[in-house]
């Protein structure tokens, strides 16, 4: 049995070697602007905690046609990327035209 020695030196090596190889795979993710993946599809229940929204509230952005869903079942699923586009679709410009 062959004992190796590993230096302050290797270790600062390896660490540099993962760090670099954990930046390439952060990058090469075309989500990881997102930060952690996002689930493709949420619950009502994930919707009205990330948008901050009443069950009311939410059942009027189903109802008039401004946030699509999809119903299986009793559940109803909304999609992460049309929240995203509904969000950006209502966006009122913060400056003046002059």
């Amino acid at each position: 049995m062959a004992i190796e020695v590993i230096t302050k030196e290797d270790l600062h090596e390896f660490r540099t070697r993962l760090l670099d190889d954990l930046q390439k795979i952060f990058h090469s993710n075309p989500d990881s602007s997102r930060g952690p993946k996002q689930k493709q599809w949420l619950k009502s229940s994930e919707v009205r905690q990330l948008l901050k929204l009443s069950p009311g509230t939410l059942q009027n952005l189903r109802i008039n046609g401004t946030l699509s869903y999809t119903k299986i079942g009793g559940t109803i699923f909304y999609n992460y990327d049309d929240i995203e586009h509904m969000i950006e679709s209502n966006k009122v410009s913060a400056y003046k035209n002059k």
